[in-house]
């Protein structure tokens, strides 16, 4: 991981996805060093923890607009 990365608070969620998703895809095949492994895997965490925290925060504006009813999608169906 020696090129420059973005900060995680920097990241979309959909970019922290993509990203994580790459991580675990290296994390299975990488032979690398264990300093390599866990920066990897450091990152890692960083990027599940933005990625909980907004959805947290997405899900929060939608309780806001639908006034706290969380709306069943499926029930329609």
């Amino acid at each position: 991981m020696t090129e420059k990365l973005t900060p995680v608070k920097e990241l979309t969620y959909e970019q922290a996805l993509a990203e994580l998703e790459g991580l675990l895809s290296l994390l299975e095949t990488d032979d690398g060093s264990l300093d390599e492994i866990l920066a990897k895997f450091e990152r890692g965490q960083a990027l599940v923890q933005h990625c909980a925290a907004l959805l947290e925060k997405a899900e929060l504006k939608v309780r806001q607009l639908s006034g706290d009813e969380i709306i069943d999608f499926e029930a329609d169906a």
